[in-house]
């Protein structure tokens, strides 16, 4: 009898794994998910894994992008190289939309983001499209109420979501069932941290747009953060721009997305670099999670993700 050679998994390899099987199970339960695609680099490897996932058929379903019409211009650019090169669907749901039917009222001056509105142009966009699953970057490290989240999120007929009211996930079982009306919110990142997808990135040559890298920008600072001076941000009295060399961790409204000083400019630079960080790129430059202590989790109770 021939002996059996045990196979070990890398821990990238084991999480890669997971997420195919969460994207697999995904497209036996519902009949119309869409993932949602930002541009940003948990997207970009949610993108990438899924692809893999069913490759050599083309995905099973098209990207959302809730745009706010705040974004880095880097950003939208990638977004839509991304769908031209590899003839994807994208659905956009804009935020502008809302603010002009009079669904939102937008808020104005210094300090203020459309981060916020971002979710009533989610719920439209998940109700227009018809999705009954709906895949979401999330990552359990990067905030405590998305640490609350199970992997296959249940939201009622308003989109809303109870924290107190999700399903038990033993052994990986995934339970999609749900009523018309009802969704779930798909996290298939759940358990990757920040470094693990930055390895990752490295592992699988990911392309990302380039403010992810270190580049000179005119930046301003505000409580804390380095906020990048744009068309979008009104300056308070005393604030002066400066430039500095400087790279994003997280991407999100040009209103509300910090950066942080550094010279790495390649995979293995910043991988390096989050090895050494102790803070979570949220934590670190989004000025949205400093509303409230809670204020993550109020947004999530309202359809946000």
């Amino acid at each position: 009898m021939t002996a059996r050679t045990a196979v070990t998994l890398s821990h990238l390899d084991a999480l890669e794994a997971e997420s195919v099987h969460i994207f697999r199970e995904v497209a036996a339960q519902f009949e119309r998910p869409g993932m949602l695609f930002s541009g940003g680099k948990d997207s970009v490897v949610m993108f990438h894994l899924a692809r893999k996932a069913f490759w050599p058929a083309p995905m099973p379903f098209p990207l959302m992008h809730v745009d706010t019409g705040h974004n880095f211009d880097e950003v939208i650019e990638y977004r839509d190289r991304v769908v031209e090169e590899t003839g994807v669907q994208l659905l956009v749901s804009y935020v502008q939309d809302d603010i002009d039917a009079g669904r939102v009222v937008e808020e104005t001056g210094v300090g203020t983001s459309r981060n916020r509105l971002q979710t009533a142009a989610l719920l439209r966009g998940i109700q227009e499209n018809r999705f009954d699953a709906v895949f979401g970057g999330a990552r359990r490290d990067e905030e405590k109420a998305r640490a609350k989240e199970r992997v296959f999120s249940f939201r009622d007929a308003f989109g809303a979501w109870d924290p107190r009211a999700q399903r038990p996930e033993l052994w990986k079982l995934y339970n999609g069932n749900h009523r018309k009306g009802e969704h779930i919110r798909v996290f298939p990142l759940s358990n990757w941290t920040e470094l693990d997808i930055w390895q990752y990135i490295e592992r699988e040559d990911i392309d990302l747009p380039p403010i992810y890298y270190a580049h000179q920008r005119e930046v301003i600072e505000r409580d804390g953060m380095l906020l990048a001076k744009t068309r979008f941000l009104e300056t308070l009295p005393g604030e002066e721009a400066r430039t500095e060399l400087v790279r994003f961790r997280t991407v999100g409204d040009a209103t509300c997305t910090g950066c942080v000083e550094s010279d790495a400019a390649d995979n293995a630079a910043v991988v390096a670099e989050v090895a050494g960080t102790r803070v979570t790129e949220r934590g670190a430059t989004r000025a949205d999670d400093r509303i409230s202590e809670a204020g993550m989790e109020d947004r999530k109770k309202e359809g946000y993700f």
